[in-house]
Formats: structure tokens, C-alpha cells, sequence
């Protein structure tokens, strides 16, 4: 009987030893991480991080356009007296809407909280136009200014407006093709002027400037913003067809002490980041951009080019006034305008002059008003370094000619 008993016991420990082992579980693999392509430097980099942001892709919109349309513009240009050519403007309008919309998309697909540094750039391909978007997504950890949005700022310029109570809401444009055709017969009557200024070409002119602000303006309002800060303004030509568009690029925001600050309800700037920040931090803001245009002839000079044969050097004393009072016509027309904001100041006033051919010269004054405001500050008491140390260029192609045209590195 116990032989029996130790037989089983045998029987059963052999049935144990023929069971196979269990396998212990594959170790599991971390997941990959993910690298990020931005086109933030690191001063932008360090700059969103102190609003609670971390960096994400850079994000891309384009259009491309036939520029077909120009060879029909050429009689157009050539027989106008100068003002909006209005398809021309839709047509442009509608390539950068598409691009920037396509950039919206890829913004939505990566997730993103925000897009900074939103350009909107041209680029020439033979006879087609390329409208191009771009920008670098951001994140948001814990905070931040809250709700997506998008902006012409980079990360740098964003902290500057976001500390100084302006919290970001969408890139916007205003744009305006025109002719700058010159009528034959508006020659013979520049033996009449008085001073110089060719009124008509003159209100032309005033009511095309006005037109890219009324426009970008117009975009803040349908993003839900009472300000547009940033403004960076372009003139760009397209073709020998006698035809330019003014576009204005900027940020629409919204700014709790803004709403009382502008009649149309909303404040526009062409003042930078840094800027708007300095001025916040002193109490004031931004009410207006102002602009102010007049269109002189150098051929009230009389002969002018047989005139300047009689001098081998020296002061050409009719021609000094006539410009001098041009651009003196030109700032009476910001001042009225800063008289009628009630402005305490205008503050970066910048003086363009264009050849609009024909003897006949625009002098463009641009600037911002401000108004002191009780209860403007900023959230912090110095700006850090990063938000101010300008990134470098490190590369350059000088190879390139008229390619294109990149609206953030004009102006800015």
C-alpha cells in the first residue's frame, strides 16, 4: 500500500514537470516621443512658455492663382485716373483668405491652441501668384490668454501684447488693388495749380489709403475684437499693368478699456509690440491709425527738366518749398484726424514718398493715436530679456531678386 501511494505521488510530480512554464509579458516599449518642427526661435520659445504655452508645428496655407487676369488690367490701368480696381482686390482678397483658411485647417488637425507669427506672403511662379500662409502652432498647458486664436505676432511680440491686456483673438487683413493710372488730361492742368496739389488725385488717394484700414477693421469686428494691433502696411506692385494693392496685416484682440477708446469701435495700430507694451505700462493706448495723403506735381515747377540743366550744383529752391509743403499737407491731414479723436499724442509718425509717374508725386504720412487712459498698466514691471533681444538672421540668399514678398519683414 505505500509502495501504491508513492507510485501516485511519482505519477503526479511527472504530470507537474510535463506542464509547460508560463511566459513572462513582453516588456512594454515607451511610447516614441514626438519631436516638434516649429518655427519658433528660442527667445519665442521661452516667451510663450511664460504664458503657459509649449510650441508646436509650423503650419502651412496656400493658393495659387493665375495671373492671367493681368493682360486684360494693362487698358484698364493705363485709361483709368487712378482709384480701386475692384475685382482685382477680390481676386487677391479671396487667394489670401483661402491660404489663410487652409492654415486654419492644419491648425484644427494638430490640435492647436493658437498659431503665431501668421504671415501672408506672395510668391511669384512665372505667371502664377502664390499666396502663402504660415505660422507655428502652440499649445496650451495650464493657462494662457484663453480660446484659440491666431496672430501675426511671433512669440516674442505675442508676450508683449498679451502682458499688456490684450488678449489675442485672429490674424487679420485688409487689402486694396488700385490704379495708378494717369489721365492725359489731367497734364494740361497742372500750368493752373496754385501750390502744387492735384486735389483729384489727392482724394483718390486718400479714399484708396482708407480703404485697407476700413477693411481690416471690419475683420476685427467679425472676430469678435474692439482693437487691431501691429499693423504692418505693404505696397506691392503687380506687373507692369499700372496696378498696386495696399495691404494691412494685424492681430485682432480684445482689450477691456478699448471699446470707449474709437468711434467705430474698434482701435487700430500700426505701434509695435514693444511699443504698445512701453505705452501701456505709462497708461496709455492706442485709439487710431492715422493717415494722411496728398498728391503734388513736380511740373508746377515749369519745365523742370530744362530748369535743373542750368545747375551744376546747389539748392533748387522752388522744388524745396513745393516738397516741403507737400509733406506739410500731408501731416495737417493727421493732425485734423488726432484733433477729432480728442488724441493726447501721435506717436510714430513715418514719411513715405511714391512716384506715381507723370511728374506727379504722393507724399503718405502714417502714425498711431494714443490717449492716456486711467487704469492702463501691464502685468508685469519689466519686460524680460527674451521678449526684446532681437533673433538674427542666419541665412540669406542674395541671389534671389523679387521673388517674393514677405509682408512680417516689412515695416517691422
Amino acid at each position: 500500500m505505500q509502495e501504491e501511494q508513492q507510485d501516485n505521488m511519482a505519477a503526479a510530480s511527472g504530470a507537474q514537470a510535463q506542464q509547460p512554464t508560463a511566459t513572462p509579458p513582453a516588456p512594454v516599449a515607451a511610447p516614441a516621443k514626438t519631436s516638434v518642427f516649429s518655427g519658433l526661435s528660442g527667445n519665442e520659445m521661452y516667451c510663450v512658455n511664460l504664458l503657459d504655452y509649449a510650441p508646436g508645428d509650423l503650419l502651412i496655407g496656400n493658393s495659387i492663382f493665375s495671373m492671367g487676369i493681368l493682360g486684360g488690367l494693362k487698358s484698364v490701368g493705363k485709361g483709368m485716373i487712378g482709384g480701386e480696381i475692384d475685382s482685382f482686390t477680390e481676386m487677391i482678397h479671396e487667394g489670401r483668405r483661402l491660404s489663410f483658411e487652409r492654415l486654419k485647417n492644419e491648425m484644427q488637425q494638430a490640435g492647436a491652441d493658437g498659431v503665431a507669427g501668421v504671415g501672408s506672403d506672395l510668391v511669384f511662379h512665372g505667371t502664377n501668384a502664390e499666396f502663402l500662409s504660415v505660422g507655428s502652432a502652440i499649445h496650451k498647458k495650464s493657462g494662457g490668454p484663453g480660446g484659440a486664436f491666431t496672430t501675426s505676432f511671433d512669440g516674442q511680440e505675442l508676450f508683449c501684447q498679451v502682458d499688456a491686456g490684450y488678449v489675442p483673438r485672429s490674424f487679420v487683413f485688409g487689402n486694396v488693388a488700385y490704379s495708378i493710372g494717369i489721365g492725359k488730361g489731367i497734364t494740361g492742368m497742372f500750368k493752373q495749380l496754385v501750390k502744387g496739389e492735384v486735389k483729384q488725385y489727392t482724394d483718390i488717394f486718400t479714399n484708396t489709403r482708407s480703404l485697407a484700414l476700413q477693411r481690416i477693421t471690419e475683420e476685427a469686428k467679425a472676430a469678435g475684437a474692439n482693437a487691431v494691433t501691429g499693423i504692418r502696411t505693404n505696397i506691392l506692385p503687380y506687373g507692369a499693368s499700372g496696378v498696386q494693392e495696399m495691404v494691412m496685416i494685424g492681430t485682432a484682440a480684445s482689450h477691456s478699456m478699448a471699446d470707449s477708446l474709437n468711434p467705430n469701435g474698434v482701435i487700430t495700430s500700426d505701434l509695435t509690440a514693444e511699443e504698445t507694451w512701453n505705452i501701456a505700462k505709462m497708461g496709455y493706448m492706442p485709439q487710431q491709425l492715422v493717415i494722411g495723403t496728398s498728391v503734388y506735381s513736380i511740373g508746377f515747377v515749369g519745365g523742370f527738366k530744362s530748369f535743373m540743366r542750368k545747375f551744376v550744383k546747389g539748392e533748387v529752391t522752388e522744388l524745396t518749398q513745393l516738397i516741403y509743403g507737400a509733406r506739410e499737407e500731408s501731416l495737417k491731414k493727421v493732425q485734423q484726424q488726432a484733433t477729432e479723436l480728442n488724441a493726447d499724442d501721435v506717436l510714430g509718425l513715418k514719411t513715405y514718398i511714391y512716384n506715381l509717374g507723370s511728374g506727379l508725386i504722393e507724399f503718405l504720412v502714417i502714425g498711431t493715436a494714443v490717449k492716456k487712459v486711467q487704469g492702463v498698466g501691464t502685468s508685469s514691471e519689466q519686460l524680460p530679456p527674451q521678449a526684446i533681444i532681437r533673433d538674427k538672421e542666419t541665412f540669406s540668399n542674395s541671389a534671389e531678386l523679387n521673388y517674393g514678398v514677405n509682408l512680417n519683414e516689412q515695416n517691422g
